[in-house]
């Protein structure tokens, strides 16, 4: 199965969104949902399957040289590689903007805190001085954001 990586250019909580993000999903991002149509901050990219159906979300925060990432898998598309797409093109994104380090906070409302923080170490995260989980960037040439 593939999947496409679209980079909205005015990210907007939107249908699609509202959709994918329940009450459940928002917790386990630390979001509350805005208003329906209201800007949202960061730089967003949402994901597709082959068909067009909606997958996921990323989103990256880059602040002093290191980048907070944050994704949502939409449960209908858990299990299929999605989560580790997402992860890696956060990542190359990041690198593309010279960061050094990406890193996701695991918030308290998590609904299973243990098992994204699990997740995420099996993906080369490890837990910071600073409570976050984060995982150093390669180096940009090793990455292309358009693949």
């Amino acid at each position: 199965m593939g999947f496409t990586w679209t980079k909205e250019t005015r990210p907007r909580w939107d249908a699609d969104k509202q959709a994918a993000f329940d009450v459940v999903a928002l917790a386990s991002v630390g979001m509350q949902a805005p208003a329906s149509g209201a800007a949202i901050a960061d730089e967003w990219w949402r994901v597709a399957d082959d068909e067009g159906n909606l997958v996921g979300y990323g989103w990256l925060d880059s602040e002093w040289g290191d980048a907070q990432i944050a994704f949502l898998v939409v449960p209908a598309a858990r299990g299929n590689g999605a989560g580790e797409f997402i992860l890696n093109r956060l990542e190359a994104e990041a690198a593309a903007r010279g960061v050094n380090y990406i890193y996701n906070v695991v918030p308290a409302g998590h609904p299973d805190p243990q098992w994204m923080s699990y997740w995420l170490t099996l993906h080369g995260f490890y837990p910071s001085p600073h409570g976050d989980l984060r995982r150093q960037v390669a180096m940009a040439d090793q990455h292309d954001p358009r693949a």
